[in-house]
């Protein structure tokens, strides 16, 4: 089933999982088209280092780099940093720097900032950004452990080494934000932005 009412499907610049998941869920038809961008390069470049303008130009940056290759589309692009006071964290590179991360969040608040922009002929359309604030309770060696055995190689996929929709909500004391912002995708201001182009039937 889907809502969706343009001529075209929408084009996530994104091969996430999560994010697929949640406009497969929504009944929204979207094609997905990875970004050809060098995220850290485009970081290192622009010389922003607050959490929430990093995303917001990494999601810019995603859905024109798709846009120019997709006319007439709409295309969202997204991204999500984490960040641990003044610390930004990126996927982990193995167990090792898996165990690390899990180490420094444990019993600490952290904050998810997810960004989306539309793009369509390379203008941007819409942006927004979103924040999530997440409390994970306290671990000890053996609990990091038990969770790394458990997650296996999951971990490596995710910026602090969980996924929530998974066997990391099992770390989590506290949350104050959305499911859609911890995912990775604000989905509400979208499909709010989606209807005010009339490209969705409800």
């Amino acid at each position: 089933m889907t809502l969706w009412r343009g001529k075209d499907p929408l084009i996530l610049a994104s091969q996430s999982r999560g994010r697929q998941m949640l406009l497969t869920n929504a009944g929204i038809a979207f094609e997905a088209v990875p970004a050809d961008i060098d995220e850290r390069a485009v970081q290192q470049a622009s010389g922003l280092t607050t959490p929430g303008d990093i995303a917001a130009l990494l999601a810019r940056e995603k859905a024109l780099s798709v846009s120019s290759r997709q006319p007439g589309k709409y295309v969202i692009g997204a991204d999500q940093t984490l960040a641990l006071g003044d610390r930004l964290f990126s996927k982990p590179a193995g167990r090792a720097q898996a165990a690390e991360q899990l180490r420094a969040l444990a019993g600490r608040a952290h904050e998810l900032h997810s960004a989306i922009a539309v793009a369509r002929d390379g203008k941007i359309l819409f942006a927004e950004i979103a924040v999530a604030r997440m409390t994970m309770r306290a671990l000890d060696e053996a609990g990091i452990d038990a969770y790394l055995d458990a997650a296996g190689e999951a971990v490596t996929s995710s910026v602090g080494a969980y996924q929530l929709e998974r066997l990391g909500v099992h770390l989590f004391e506290r949350i104050e934000g959305d499911h859609f912002t911890i995912l990775g995708l604000p989905l509400l201001p979208l499909l709010a932005f989606l209807r005010s182009e009339q490209l969705l039937g409800v």
